[in-house]
């Protein structure tokens, strides 16, 4: 099973992932931009939560063999990717639109549009939508769903947390 699918295993379906996409649509409308031609992934990370803790993501690429992966990540306004961490993939992050609050490394700060953060390998991180909702391009190494360590272990996707 390819990690596409296994993202959309478990990702949202019915009236809340339909009134999120076209939230969406709205806002990337305003903001004048247009996302892959792929089918969205519309994750509350399996805690049922969305606009708490959750995320949509575009995988523009996802090229295991080749050693890469593109992702648009869209946050809306104080939604947050829960923090984890991963063992193999290096990301960088890009914020395109909005405003995020970043944690990364036990410290917590502000990323604005053209900000870039590389995030290497074992480094917890997350962030959140911050006064109003933000898309960011991830660049990074293959996107693996097992490598994903998130802190709270009740995020029935990849493994259970661990330190280094």
């Amino acid at each position: 099973m390819d990690e596409l699918t296994k993202a959309l295993d478990i990702a949202i379906t019915g009236t809340l992932k339909q009134h999120a996409l076209e939230a969406l649509t709205r806002q990337l409308k305003e903001w004048q931009i247009t996302l892959p031609p792929t089918e969205p992934l519309v994750l509350d990370f399996g805690l049922g939560d969305f606009y708490k803790v959750g995320l949509i993501e575009y995988w523009a690429a996802n090229e295991v063999e080749a050693g890469y992966c593109g992702k648009f990540l869209f946050v809306f306004d104080g939604q947050a990717c829960p923090m984890h961490h991963h063992q193999t993939k290096h990301e960088t992050f890009y914020i395109l639109k909005g405003q995020v609050q970043m944690t990364f490394d036990s410290r917590t700060f502000q990323l604005n549009p053209g900000d870039i953060l590389p995030v290497p390998q074992t480094k917890p991180h997350s962030f959140c939508g911050l006064n109003g909702p933000a898309l960011l391009l991830e660049i990074s190494k293959p996107c693996l769903i097992d490598d994903n360590y998130f802190a709270d272990t009740r995020i029935p996707i990849g493994k259970g947390y661990k330190t280094k």
